[in-house]
């Protein structure tokens, strides 16, 4: 009897005992009344189909999960990206910068004003002894350097992301802090004086700063926000003191005049610069420029003496330069902003411009210039 009872007892975890009763327990009723009270919230089949249902709604859950972490994580690397981007463009910008510091030149004369020259010359162009394009330099490299590791998910020396992500909010809040700082002195101190580079370089440090409050979130800044303030007034107050000695750049179109005079070219002229030069007066391509300009100098000597003679050169300043002066009417209509410019079948070119692109913009073909040889 004892056998029959706990083979019977032991199938109450396989089957529902209240739907399917066994006879032969009838005459132990407070034992399985007790167990049928014990055992009535957890339903025990022998079927394999329950927990098999189960097992689905496991994976259910870890690959939704696992699709909310993708998501996340292409949004972070999308907007590493973009840090990596503006950086590079950054380090390109104040490369060039750096390369107009050292030589003492231009790439561009414009209408008037000073230029980045004067800018990258002037006391405000160092920090410390250190020249102000090389520090942008290596501002954006750390921002390049260390967004780029940031999407990696690869940080040295064991930075978690989070401290990662506050760093780059750091650099960005004292590169923006510093533009901010730059831009006053250049409409302050350097009044009158215009660097398209400069103004290029305030940009991408604001626009490095914006993502930087994006990424962060509202709720992380509240954390640090007295730190960074701290930070700015720490930039703000280094740059004042290194300026502290600094001496304004007078502005050209107020300060100076400068009376007409005519440019020497000292370089001889080559078979195709005569051919080209030739060529370019046939079509109706203007060189449009001022006395004053070196850049429109550097630009004749490319053709020399003989070639400059048969360009088509537009003088926009031919009574001289001072306050007031207004520039030739031809130029105005053309729309010149600065010298040289070159207008090549309705092509508008700015700079110093090479023989052979002048040549591939104006059509100026290789058989043309043999032409040209065989005639003289």
């Amino acid at each position: 009897m004892m056998a029959r009872f706990v083979s019977v007892s032991s199938c109450q975890f396989h089957f529902r005992f209240r739907e399917v009763p066994p006879p032969s327990v009838t005459s132990y009723p407070r034992r399985f009344e007790v167990s049928d009270r014990r055992f009535p919230a957890i339903p025990i089949k022998c079927s394999s189909s329950e927990p098999e249902n189960g097992e689905d709604s496991t994976p259910s859950l870890s690959s939704s999960s696992s699709s909310s972490t993708s998501e996340v994580s292409t949004s972070d690397s999308s907007t590493y990206n973009w840090y990596t981007g503006i950086g590079g463009i950054g380090m390109l910008d104040t490369a060039y910068l750096t390369y107009l510091k050292v030589t003492g030149s231009d790439a561009f004369c414009p209408i008037g004003g000073g230029t980045c020259g004067d800018v990258l010359n002037s006391d405000y162009a160092v920090v410390f002894g250190v020249p102000l394009p090389v520090i942008g330099f290596v501002m954006y490299g750390l921002v390049t350097a260390l967004s780029a590791e940031l999407g990696e998910g690869n940080l040295p020396f064991g930075i978690s992301k989070t401290n990662g992500r506050f760093a780059l909010f750091g650099i960005t809040t004292a590169m923006a802090s510093a533009s901010a700082y730059f831009l006053y002195i250049l409409s302050t101190k350097l009044s009158g004086s215009s660097c398209l580079y400069c103004l290029v370089s305030a940009f991408l440090s604001f626009s490095l700063f914006f993502l930087s409050v994006k990424d962060v979130k509202l709720q992380e800044i509240q954390q640090v926000v007295g730190l960074q303030i701290c930070l700015a007034i720490i930039v703000v107050a280094s740059l004042t003191a290194s300026y502290s000695t600094a001496q304004p750049i007078p502005s050209r179109s107020g300060d100076i005049e400068l009376p007409y005079f005519k440019t020497e070219i000292t370089s001889a002229s080559s078979p195709y610069a005569i051919a080209l030069a030739k060529h370019l007066n046939s079509i109706g391509a203007k060189m449009y420029g001022a006395f004053w300009c070196s850049h429109c100098l550097e630009q004749k000597e490319m053709f020399g003496r003989e070639a400059a003679k048969q360009l088509n050169y537009v003088e926009c300043f031919p009574d001289g330069y001072k306050k007031g002066t207004k520039i030739l009417k031809a130029c105005a209509d053309a729309g010149i902003e600065g010298f040289p410019t070159w207008i090549i079948n309705d092509q508008v070119l700015s700079g110093e411009i090479e023989l052979a692109q002048l040549a591939e913009m104006s059509g100026f073909s290789l058989d043309q210039a043999n032409a040209a040889n065989q005639l003289q």
